[in-house]
């Protein structure tokens, strides 16, 4: 068959590695100049480094992913090491792992700034929001995070140290905003994969800039494969006829025919495209209630070390200024050469979004040199900012169900991407799972079709 997939993104580019993979022809119709969505670098020649828009990081339960990483080749280039460290105003640290002896210390409430009664009323805390995580009480959809927290009698200092940067980090969204019911769905794939797979979870990070991981290697497939790859193709339209898709109309007027179309653009790019498929407005509806979430990150280019101890460390309560900050010349394998190359992480970002590149980075090394006694003197040799208005999006009470299947009323039709239905939210794990479904979608309608 003749398959079109719309969108280059990680979940477009999956769709069209696994239909390529499974002898379809592909032509995959991209708006811009290049492929790779929300996961891409951005060269700087003012420091001769490929930075990213942002840094990647990933699960140990993400298992479709690493089966597009294993179709591109690239899957040596994502590495494991089990922790991170938890970062204190000052300078004090902690490491920090999911297993083990310090997994252990976690469950019983010994956590970083919590002491005292606190301890037992967070293992008290954390034993509820297990137990309800997995055995959902009918009101969890509809209430906030914050709220569930509060209800289950989770400390404030177990919040600052955990729990609400836990809810950011699987939801990209605040506590107060995110429904109750998303990082408990996700707390139970977590769990559920781990004793699947039988290996403990953790966090891991791409050793390359997110291009080599993801791109270069889908170039190198859809030119083996003889993909049809068409940039600025921007896609108006998706044309149905008695019941089938017939093929996709650009801005342009031209008309690109096809047997079967994969729909993989953003969320907030999908009205429109749909107007003539039975049922869009169901689809739609995902569409005004998924509200985009702002990122923001900033590549730090310094002339001295900030101190770090690990590859990642997460700042306590620096939720919403500066989550997290990146030694990616460590997590690179590069000995620093002109500087020293630090990226930070702020999700949820509504209050910085809108302040200027000057302000931001400002904003970035004031916290830095509260956290880390050696950024006291540091300067900045160049900074950039990256901003990205909608990252992901948020679920906020009551749109449980709201995200629509992959599968589309029209047999040759289906749907992919982060905010389709998926066992997760926001991540690259989504994007990949969805394309997984959304490809068999249409190898199955292949089947049907050759028995006919």
């Amino acid at each position: 068959m003749h398959c079109v997939v719309v969108g280059g993104g990680l979940a477009g580019l999956a769709s069209a590695v696994w239909l390529s993979e499974a002898g379809q022809r592909v032509t995959l119709l991209e708006r811009r100049g290049s492929l790779g969505g929300r996961t891409i670098s951005m060269p700087l020649a003012v420091v001769d480094d490929v930075p990213d828009n942002g840094q990647h990081v990933f699960a140990s339960g993400y298992t479709d992913l690493m089966r597009y990483l294993d179709s591109v080749r690239t899957r040596r280039h994502v590495e494991f090491p089990g922790h991170m460290t938890i970062r204190m105003p000052g300078g004090a640290t902690r490491k920090s792992a999911f297993g083990g002896l310090s997994g252990l210390r976690a469950a019983l409430g010994d956590l970083p700034g919590v002491t005292g009664l606190d301890r037992l009323r967070t293992a008290r805390a954390q034993a509820k929001l297990i137990r309800q995580a997995f055995r959902q009480p009918e009101w969890l959809d509809k209430v906030t995070a914050d709220e569930w927290f509060r209800r289950i009698g989770m400390p404030a200092s177990a919040r600052k140290a955990l729990w609400d940067g836990i809810v950011i980090g699987l939801t990209g969204d605040k506590t107060e905003i995110s429904s109750a019911k998303v990082p408990a769905d996700l707390l139970v794939t977590g769990a559920r994969r781990a004793l699947a797979t039988r290996t403990p979870i953790s966090i891991g990070f791409p050793t390359v800039d997110l291009d080599t991981l993801f791109i270069a290697g889908a170039e190198k497939r859809f030119a083996d494969a003889g993909v049809d790859v068409r940039h600025r193709a921007v896609v108006s339209s998706i044309d149905v006829a008695d019941a089938r898709v017939t093929g996709v109309t650009l801005s342009d007027g031209q008309k690109v025919e096809a047997d079967a179309v994969i729909c993989a653009v953003p969320v907030w790019n999908v009205k429109g495209l749909l107007d003539r498929v039975p049922g869009h407005e169901k689809i739609y509806e995902a569409v005004e209630n998924l509200t985009p979430v702002p990122i923001v990150s900033v590549n730090l280019y310094l002339d001295r070390p900030i101190g770090m101890t690990d590859w990642g460390e997460i700042l306590y309560g620096g939720e919403g200024v500066l989550e997290q900050v990146w030694d990616r010349q460590r997590m690179h394998g590069r000995e620093p050469r002109d500087n020293w190359f630090y990226s930070t992480t702020v999700s949820a970002a509504y209050e910085l979004i809108g302040k200027s590149n000057a302000e931001i980075t400002d904003i970035q090394m004031d916290m830095l040199r509260r956290y880390y006694p050696s950024a006291a003197d540091a300067q900045v040799v160049h900074s950039h900012v990256v901003r990205m208005p909608k990252s992901t999006f948020a679920q906020r009470p009551g749109t449980a169900g709201i995200r629509p299947d992959q599968r589309t009323a029209i047999d040759n039709l289906a749907l992919a991407g982060d905010w389709t239905r998926t066992d997760w939210t926001t991540t690259m794990e989504g994007a990949c799972q969805s394309a997984a479904r959304a490809v068999e979608v249409i190898l199955e309608y292949a089947r049907t079709r050759s028995r006919a």
